[in-house]
């Protein structure tokens, strides 16, 4: 309720940035009870927005003439190169875990139906790559274009993580545009100690434009649960989720870029030495990048199965199965979280 008083009064006096920064941020800290006008809201400063940058756009164009006929032609539709991201793949071999991609792959399968989603891998808990399932969402051809997502979404307020990742000290949270978060991964060296990551951010219940962009895949619908979360995964090379488990089925989607994926099964987990606080229960002591032997010496004969997840496919990943996740590229994901009715509760 705050938060739609200050974005009125900004938006009253034309402050439309600070307006939607002030929404935005119901939208993050706040619960469902106002969500819905908070995202009518948002819709009406946006539109506000964006008048005001066409508006300005024109005042610095329009005294041309080809301009003018640009304009007439396309009516309201901004013209825009598309802007790519710059997506190089890393090979260094010393870049990955030790021993990784020697032991046993992720198995990959094309066209793979429900039905033998259900009796191969759901039922038995066994990960799955399923490729050509992404070529009909929108997302796959606008993602990698960085003008379409300031377009769409610039001016809003996200939450970032900046640091290795979430289990460093020197690790932190910081609430920026997403323009400038685009601006960062697009520059970050992956050895930087400030790589900025949008990691675990349910960003399509904030930013409703983007979830028109994906669909929920079939095989979420498998054990006749329900989805608990949609999140977004957004960063540079070099980003690393550690060694963890999640209560839920979840399918990882990569729309842009590639990561490479180490998957342990549940069964080991006490050879795999979670961490013994209860807020980090879900996430294991070893750091795979740089493995303490004597600290951690059952980990290192311990049978996994990875893979290079590729633009345009997705991975089963079974609940409370161990998973490490690291970039390869600038790399946008997005993770299915759904129970079924046997594993119904709550996280």
């Amino acid at each position: 309720m705050a938060c739609l008083h200050v974005a009125r009064n900004h938006f009253s006096s034309g402050e439309f940035k600070l307006s939607l920064k002030a929404l935005d941020m119901g939208l993050i800290m706040g619960g469902l009870t106002l969500r819905d006008d908070l995202n009518s809201c948002i819709k009406k400063v946006s539109n506000a927005l964006r008048e005001k940058d066409f508006s300005s756009s024109n005042n610095n164009n329009n005294s041309t003439e080809e301009g003018q006929k640009k304009s007439e032609l396309f009516g309201d539709q901004e013209i825009i190169s598309c802007q790519h991201f710059n997506l190089p793949e890393v090979r260094c071999c010393n870049y990955y875990p030790r021993r990784s991609l020697s032991c046993k792959k992720v198995g990959r399968k094309s066209g793979l139906s429900l039905e033998r989603f259900l009796r191969d891998h759901f039922l038995c808990g066994s990960p799955v790559i399923i490729s050509d399932c992404m070529v009909h969402w929108p997302a796959k051809n606008k993602w990698n274009d960085m003008n379409y997502l300031k377009r769409i979404a610039g001016f809003r307020t996200v939450p970032v993580e900046v640091g290795k990742n979430y289990l460093c000290p020197e690790w932190k949270q910081e609430l920026i545009t997403f323009s400038e978060f685009l601006e960062r991964i697009s520059s970050n060296e992956c050895s930087s100690e400030d790589t900025t990551y949008l990691a675990q951010h349910q960003l399509f219940d904030q930013i409703l434009e983007l979830r028109q962009d994906i669909l929920i895949p079939d095989y979420c619908f498998a054990g006749d649960g329900e989805i608990r979360s949609i999140n977004a995964w957004i960063g540079p090379a070099g980003t690393v989720t550690p060694l963890h488990n999640d209560p839920h089925h979840n399918i990882l989607a990569q729309v842009v870029g590639k990561k490479y994926i180490r998957l342990y099964p549940a069964s080991l987990s006490e050879d795999l030495y979670p961490h013994m606080e209860s807020m980090l229960s879900n996430s294991s002591q070893v750091d795979l990048d740089n493995i303490d032997e004597k600290a951690f010496p059952k980990v290192m004969d311990l049978d996994f199965v990875d893979c290079i997840l590729e633009e345009g496919e997705m991975l089963y990943i079974p609940p409370k199965w161990w998973h490490y996740v690291r970039s390869l590229s600038t790399s946008f994901s997005v993770s299915f979280w759904w129970s079924d009715t046997g594993n119904s509760q709550g996280s």
